[in-house]
């Protein structure tokens, strides 16, 4: 028996009804699209869905050319010196020590050229980094090993595990979700602004969605923040990006993204079976 196991009877025999939020979450979600998941063999990113997302995919592309002319420029420049100035072609060597122009040169174009990168990269670091007004707060405890949210405005509080190969069937999954899915998920409304507060309490963790962009650590005695706007109604899967443990490879992350209607429905029963 995996320890999350162990850990859900504690938490169930703490007087937090595990069972119920099951119920409650799974109930109205049961016809959502998976989109936010691992492609076995892929390398690029999740299909963005948020604008953060988008904004950090735009810039990662943009680094991308920039980087690759970078580099094309240098091993062009090295294999032209290596051609030119080889001891066959050029058997006598030049004397002079140094060449005023190239020196600025080779200062002023890297700078010029941190200078274009920061002129993008930091608009989309404030964006992330400067919190907006919420319409749901969800505080989020990174525990070894599973994950803990309490809807702090809605009176909804509830913990979160990896669901066993055996179990991902009875809760509409199928084994390609096997490592990613949970018995809980977070639900939130499509087009609302979210801000979750993140803490750990034991060891750091790390909470992460990849395809909304978000990634904030969660450290004990510390409230962290992150937001995000959902664009698209599915499902996420996230997991723990901070090495806290032996299990830190079974604590994952599901976010579903649903309607306004889905999600009131959703929040009344959770309410009723899950108060904090």
């Amino acid at each position: 028996m995996r320890l999350t196991t162990f850990a859900k009877s504690i938490y169930a025999a703490a007087g937090l009804s595990v069972v119920g939020a099951m119920a409650a979450a799974q109930d109205v979600t049961q016809e959502l699209e998976i989109i936010g998941q691992p492609t076995p063999g892929a390398t690029g990113f999740q299909p963005a869905a948020t604008e953060l997302a988008r904004d950090l995919q735009w810039l990662d592309g943009m680094l991308l050319v920039i980087i690759t002319i970078i580099s094309l420029f240098v091993t062009g420049l090295m294999a032209w010196v290596v051609l030119k100035y080889n001891r066959k072609s050029n058997p006598t060597p030049a004397t002079f020590t140094h060449n005023s122009p190239l020196e600025v040169a080779w200062t002023v174009v890297p700078v010029v050229i941190l200078v274009f990168i920061g002129a993008f990269s930091l608009p989309v670091l404030f964006k992330q980094q400067e919190i907006p007004e919420a319409d749901i707060n969800i505080k989020v405890t990174g525990y070894q090993w599973f994950w803990e949210y309490e809807y702090v405005d809605d009176g909804v509080l509830f913990a979160s595990y990896m669901l066993q190969e055996d179990e991902l069937e009875e809760y509409g999954y199928t084994q390609d979700q096997n490592l990613l899915a949970t018995d809980t998920a977070v639900v939130v409304p499509v087009g609302a602004t979210v801000v979750m507060q993140v803490t750990g309490a034991d060891v750091i963790h790390s909470w992460t969605i990849p395809a909304f962009g978000v990634k904030q650590d969660a450290v004990p005695g510390r409230l962290a923040q992150l937001w995000f706007a959902a664009e698209q109604e599915g499902i996420y899967f996230g997991q723990c990006s901070e090495l806290c443990g032996k299990d830190h490879a079974y604590m994952p992350i599901t976010v579903k993204v649903v309607s306004q209607e889905t999600y009131d429905a959703w929040l009344v029963a959770a309410q009723e079976q899950n108060p904090a």
